[in-house]
């Protein structure tokens, strides 16, 4: 898909990868939607961006999803892609996982990406053409402990991915999924439960920590050539990324 001219929609578009993601495209010449609870902060984005909306939404509630989507559509008429980005953390061993907390998890590193994708559908199925891109982690690659819950969530994600695209590629519509590795972002700042822990994880685990214009990059390419998957795991670890010199 061509980004020039393209409708966008990032959910948790305030920081990170998401914010990163928002602002390649946005150089793309893309039009841009970014949806985020910080509404403080994708305003202020989008007023510097241009050409793109900012609008505060809890994306594990339906009902802000719809008034979203609808205010997007107000907007811009159409939506062409979907970032589902919008997620969480949690690192603890299988004794310590509190369950309301892996409920929570699960809600919105799973459901809210499906309820995402089912709000954009209708609009993309009319328009005759898409993409989703929804943004997994390189975790999934291994079973490391303390990552269960995490790990877990991503890897429901992976699934929903892989049915969501077998089943939309008749409709034009191109789901792919994105695995990072480590990447300096807020994530581990704003992690379910288990900072310390996984604060270590990043600092043990042999990787490069990434920045996240080289997520958004790999994002865009999976856009443009609706790819199954791309990610930015070097191949010792699983992946297929390797850094350039």
């Amino acid at each position: 898909m061509d980004i020039n001219g393209a409708v966008v929609l990032v959910t948790g578009a305030s920081a990170g990868i998401g914010e990163a993601t928002a602002r390649a495209a946005a150089r793309a010449g893309g039009r841009l939607v970014l949806l985020a609870r910080r509404e403080d902060r994708i305003q202020k984005l989008a007023e510097e961006l241009g050409n793109a909306v900012g609008i505060g939404c809890d994306v594990t509630d339906a009902d802000q999803i719809a008034r979203a989507v609808a205010a997007a559509i107000g907007k811009f008429g159409r939506i062409d892609v979907l970032v589902n980005n919008a997620g969480q953390g949690l690192q603890a061993a299988i004794e310590e996982i509190e369950p309301d907390d892996f409920r929570d998890l699960l809600n919105l590193n799973v459901v809210a990406p499906l309820m995402m994708i089912q709000a954009v559908l209708p609009h993309m199925v009319h328009q005759g053409s898409g993409s989703i891109v929804n943004i997994s982690s390189g975790i999934t690659f291994a079973p490391l402990p303390c990552t269960a819950a995490y790990n877990s969530s991503k890897a429901a994600l992976n699934m929903l991915s892989s049915v969501a695209r077998g089943e939309l590629a008749s409709k034009n519509i191109a789901v792919s999924t994105m695995y990072p590795s480590i990447t300096n972002t807020e994530f581990v700042d704003a992690i379910k439960a288990g900072k310390e822990a996984a604060e270590a994880v990043a600092v043990h685990s042999g990787l490069d920590i990434h920045e996240p214009e080289e997520v958004a990059a790999k994002i865009l390419d999976l856009i443009r050539t609706g790819d199954e998957r791309a990610d930015t795991v070097p191949p010792a670890f699983g992946g297929t990324y390797l850094r350039q010199a």
